[in-house]
Order: C-alpha cells, then sequence, then structure tokens
C-alpha cells in the first residue's frame, strides 16, 4: 500500500465553542491547532475559517490571514481550502479563497441534505468551480456525500474541466447523505474511476471505524473537529492532534506509514 495520508480538518463552519471549547476561531487559533495536528501526522490541512467570534466566513482576507500564520508554522504542509463554505452562501461568496491560488481545494460534487439545510450545488456550481481551479492550477478534492456524486465528478472529467488522476474524499454517515458503514464505504470506493485516490472522513461516531478500514484498504483518513467532537463515547476530544494520533498509533499497528506532505504530493500527483 502506498503510505498514509492524513487530512485534518480543523475547524469546518458548523461546529462551536459550545460543542467543544477546542474548536478554533481566530487566525491564530487555526495556525496553532493546524501546526499541533502536522506534528502529530497530518500531512493536508482542510481549511475553514471563521471569524473571530466563530461565525464562519469564506472571506478572501481572512483566508490570507489564516493561510500566512500556518505557512509560518509549516511551511511544507498541503493547505487545501474549502469551497463548500457554509449552507446558503452564493457561488461567488464560497470561491473567494480560490483567488489566492492555494495548492488544494474542495469541490463538491452534487446537493444534498444536510442535518436540516439543504446544501446546494447545481451543475453549474460544480462546473463553475472546476473550471476556476483548472484555470488556476488547483488540484481538485471531490468531496462525495452520496454514490451519485461520483458520476457528476466523472462527467466534469469527461467535459475537460479537471484533470486526472482524481483525488475523492468519501463524507460518510452525515445526517441526510450516505451512511456510515463498511459496506457503504466499499460500494463507494469500487465506484471511483481506475487510478483514483481516496480519502474517507466519517461524521461523529463513524470518524474512527472509517478512519481504520481506510488503514486496512489502502485509501486515506480525514479527521479533525469539523467531523467529530468526540474522541469516545461522552469524552469531548481534547485537540485535533489527539485524533490524528490516534490514526497513526493505529497505522503503525498495521505497520502502514505515514506520508509526508511531499510524498502526499507524490500520491496525489501534485506538484509542489
Amino acid at each position: 500500500m502506498e503510505k498514509l495520508i492524513i487530512t485534518c480538518c480543523v475547524t469546518g463552519a458548523e461546529v462551536t465553542k459550545e460543542h467543544n471549547p477546542a474548536v478554533p476561531y481566530t487566525p491564530e487559533e487555526i495556525a496553532r491547532s493546524s501546526y499541533e495536528a502536522y506534528r502529530a501526522g497530518a500531512s493536508i490541512i482542510h481549511l475553514h475559517v471563521r471569524k473571530d467570534d466563530g461565525t464562519p466566513t469564506q472571506d478572501k482576507e481572512v483566508y490570507s490571514k489564516n493561510i500566512e500564520l500556518i505557512r509560518e508554522k509549516c511551511p511544507d504542509v498541503i493547505i487545501q481550502v474549502s469551497t463548500g463554505g457554509a449552507v446558503g452562501m452564493s457561488d461567488e461568496e464560497r470561491a473567494q479563497p480560490l483567488k489566492l491560488n492555494p495548492e488544494m481545494a474542495s469541490l463538491d460534487c452534487g446537493t444534498c441534505n444536510f442535518g436540516n439545510d439543504v446544501f446546494r450545488n447545481t451543475p453549474e456550481t460544480m462546473e463553475f468551480f472546476a473550471k476556476e481551479m483548472k484555470k488556476r492550477g488547483i488540484k481538485p478534492e471531490f468531496e462525495v456525500f452520496e454514490r451519485g456524486w461520483i458520476e457528476n465528478a466523472k462527467k466534469l472529467a469527461e467535459k475537460g474541466l479537471v484533470d486526472e488522476p482524481m483525488h475523492f474524499d468519501f463524507i460518510m454517515g452525515a445526517p441526510g447523505t450516505m451512511p456510515g458503514g463498511i459496506k457503504d464505504l466499499i460500494y463507494m470506493m469500487e465506484s471511483i474511476p481506475s487510478g483514483s485516490t481516496w480519502t474517507v472522513g466519517g461524521i461523529g461516531k463513524h470518524q474512527l471505524p472509517m478512519a481504520v478500514a481506510a488503514i486496512m484498504l489502502g485509501g486515506h483518513v480525514r479527521v479533525g473537529l469539523e467531523d467529530n467532537i468526540y474522541y469516545k463515547k461522552g469524552v469531548l476530544a481534547e485537540s485535533n492532534a489527539q485524533l490524528v494520533e490516534r490514526v497513526v498509533r493505529i497505522a503503525r499497528e498495521f505497520d502502514r506509514e505515514i506520508a509526508t506532505p511531499d510524498e502526499a504530493r507524490r500520491i496525489l500527483g501534485m506538484k509542489r
């Protein structure tokens, strides 16, 4: 198997300090939490940003400040900006961090129920983000909440709007979307184009089982407070680093080495 790429989603747009005090808000908090996750073994930081009061934002200047501080602490880490933003944002609002020309960005490939809301990604939205990323040389990570989203991503490739090999991120167990079982994960991984790579992020209680399955099945792992605020049932996670450290320990039990950021770039077909 290839070495294991660990992505850490450090803050997201939904969870708050009321859910878990360790959730970072400010650029300084996010940079510190990203650095701790990087030191623990994460080679990719999946980055949402917040206003200082915790309100999610896609503001380019806020992203720029966050990226600057993260780069000061871990200059070789892969920063993957989110274009998902938060439910209700416009395409143009969500696309702001792409103007900073990051190495990598998420690209959501469909519409779904998301808790009590609807997360909208029309065909026009998907093509808009795909064209913008290709124009800027940004590697897309295709976020997939449902099986049909894989077909949407494949259509983007057929139209020449994205390059291959493709990299997918299966988000499993989010309320209103694909369940987080092993059979569900295998169904997803067997449906992507040959030569593609994949990561899985389990929501809440699904995070640890999905991480262990990915380690065994040859995929890659996403963990972090965006997806899961608990370390185990009833026990809040102390930090993003704690969640990364657990994946590293488990991977080593299976004799699977952890990828550095440059090794992750090679596996994903990226140039630094």
